[in-house]
């Protein structure tokens, strides 16, 4: 990899269409090696605009703007970071070799849309998931749920993210009401849901997973340590590394995402989602990109999720070992503003082996990630407390 100078006529270019809080630390890590980042969003003076080297806010599922701003800004990579994503787009671009869309355009196609992954693990690959079904109007959600899904079970838009649109019905009379809420919450209304069995999994953790070319150029998988994270209404509130699990189950854990990750292609990270109970193992869900529960890897390892990403996009080594124990908590809005303020930072950073990073959204929303706090310590549980601590000190104002 032939890296050039940011701003000049042989800039290396990487364009991220998203710019949220993990772009802006994906952008981060680029920038250190001379990237040259152009950030859109489909709003103003999102977290990566603050510091990338150009801004654009468009309709990202617009393929033509999408194809109009890429013929304009020429990148040499293109980087997904949220679902809403015309990736029609992006897969003729990779067609026509204007550049590389990281990890590759059919995996964006096919990880952007719970139908294609699930299709793909459970039918193609043969992989342990849930009993699932997609139903496209509410009686075949009914006839499925009633078919063999049973209650509990959890309804979702086929195309969203952090928990949007996502609801565990217990009994038949709130199936009605979780519909809707798929149907009108997603990221793009696919014109399905999915919905899925629930498993009585003893944990969940998002296994990091590196593909990287090695010292000869040949495309190697690594792994990070399990991360264990806790949700509320299907959106992340902490996470932990290590996840403690058996020997057994971490095999088979790192077997499944080898196989769904060498199958989807491309170098770059991914963030596999999998039940645990015991030594058995299921799938869950896969991001071809950092994973907001891996911002815990920003105090546990030297080379945290961001870094890796951006090195094994550019071809460069990584090392996915751990360094320390550590936990995040979020730090949710609280509120619905804009132009908000931040009390209790001082606070927060008097807990020991603390760290808080406020991502700077223009707008705050109750249950909006606005920030995280991030903590280190001998045990995970130490750590867990010192972060939710340390979040509970920041406060959001109007």
């Amino acid at each position: 990899m032939i890296l050039g100078t940011p701003l000049s006529s042989n800039a290396t270019k990487a364009l991220l269409l998203g710019s949220g809080e993990l772009g802006k630390e994906l952008a981060i890590s680029l920038q250190r090696y001379g990237v040259e980042v152009i950030a859109v969003d489909r709003y103003e003076n999102a977290p990566a605009h603050q510091i990338a080297h150009r801004c654009y806010v468009i309709d990202m599922t617009d393929a033509v703007a999408v194809k109009k701003l890429i013929t304009l800004e020429q990148p040499h990579f293109i980087i997904p970071e949220i679902e809403a994503i015309a990736t029609t787009a992006l897969a003729e671009i990779e067609a026509e070799g204007l550049c590389t869309v990281v990890p590759n355009a059919r995996a964006i196609q096919l990880t952007m849309n719970r139908e294609g992954i699930r299709t793909l693990v459970a039918q193609q690959l043969k992989l342990p998931t849930s009993d699932y079904a997609f139903a496209e109007s509410f009686e075949e959600l009914q006839a499925a749920v009633d078919a063999g899904i049973g209650y509990p079970c959890f309804i979702k838009p086929t195309m969203s993210s952090s928990g949007k649109g996502q609801s565990m019905v217990k009994e038949p009379e709130q199936l009605k009401t979780a519909w809707d809420y798929a149907k009108a919450s997603g990221r793009v209304d696919t014109g399905k849901v999915i919905v899925e069995a629930k498993i009585d999994f003893d944990f969940e953790v998002t296994l990091l997973t590196v593909r990287a070319l090695d010292a000869n150029k040949i495309i190697q998988t690594y792994f990070c340590a399990p991360i264990g994270h806790r949700q509320e209404n299907g959106d992340y509130r902490e996470s932990w590394q290590p996840q403690i699990m058996s020997d057994a189950s971490l095999a088979l854990a790192q077997d499944i995402a080898f196989k769904v990750t060498q199958e989807i292609g491309g170098l770059g990270l991914f963030g596999v989602e999998l039940f645990i109970q015991g030594d058995q193992v299921w799938f869950s869900e896969v991001s071809p990109r950092p994973h907001d529960t891996g911002m815990v890897t920003m105090v546990t390892q030297k080379q945290n999720e961001f870094e890796l990403h951006a090195r094994a996009i550019l071809g460069l080594p990584v090392n996915t070992n751990m360094q320390q124990a550590g936990a995040s908590a979020v730090i949710l809005g609280g509120v619905d503003a804009s132009g908000v303020s931040y009390e209790g930072l001082e606070l927060a950073l008097t807990v020991p082996d603390s760290e808080v990073r406020l991502f700077g959204k223009p707008e705050a929303f109750t249950q909006r990630r606005m920030g995280v706090a991030l903590a280190s310590a001998d045990s995970v549980d130490e750590a867990r407390n010192k972060a939710v601590k340390a979040a509970n000190y920041v406060v959001v104002k109007t």
